[in-house]
C-alpha cells in the first residue's frame, strides 16, 4: 500500500481515532519534512547551507508574524521548536 491509497482508503473510524490524539497531523507533518530533508542532503540535491537556509526561513516567517490572525503564541511557539532544530543538529546530518 503506497502513501496515496493509505490516504484516501482510511476509515473514518481511523481517521476519527487519530483525531483524538494531539498533534498527530503536526508530528507526522514534522517527520516527513526531516526525512525529506535528510534525503536531499544524502543524495546531494540540496547542500546543508541550503537546508539551514530553509529552517531560518521558517523560523523568521513564524518569528515575525503579527498575530493578526489570532495565533501569536502558535507562531512563538513554532519559530522556537525551529530554532531548536537548527540548534540541535536535527534535520542535517552534520558533517565534523
Amino acid at each position: 500500500m503506497n502513501w496515496r491509497s493509505a490516504c484516501t482508503c482510511a476509515s473514518p473510524q481511523k481517521v476519527n481515532s487519530m483525531a483524538e490524539i494531539p498533534d498527530v497531523s503536526g508530528t507526522a507533518a514534522l517527520a516527513i519534512c526531516e526525512s525529506l530533508l535528510l534525503a536531499l542532503n544524502d543524495r546531494k540535491i540540496l547542500p546543508e547551507h541550503e537546508i539551514v537556509g530553509i529552517l531560518r526561513d521558517a523560523a523568521a516567517a513564524h518569528s515575525n508574524d503579527t498575530g493578526e490572525d489570532g495565533n501569536a503564541d502558535l507562531h512563538r511557539a513554532v519559530a522556537a521548536l525551529i530554532n531548536d532544530i537548527l540548534a540541535g543538529g536535527n534535520s542535517v546530518r552534520r558533517r565534523r
